[in-house]
């Protein structure tokens, strides 16, 4: 049986991000950037061999994805 989207808001220095785990994927999760300059503007991470991954990990990839946007564009280039 397969579980809902689990959805929730994630706040990673002072940024705001739209977390949802896909429903059939586990460990797959979307990030859509709320507080940033492009409206709907993200990424995706994934793990390999767990169901899920910890708050604090979802913290780390959203910090890495901060890390290499350009503050210019609002987008990694």
């Amino acid at each position: 049986m397969d579980r809902g989207t689990r959805r929730w808001t994630l706040t990673v220095d002072g940024e705001g991000f739209d977390v949802a785990e896909r429903p059939g994927e586990p460990g797959t999760y979307d990030f859509t950037w709320l507080t940033g300059p492009n409206p709907g503007y993200g990424f995706t991470t994934r793990v390999h061999g767990a169901d899920s991954l910890s708050e604090r990990q979802l913290e780390e990839s959203a910090r890495d994805f901060l890390g290499q946007v350009d503050p210019g564009t609002g987008h990694i280039e």
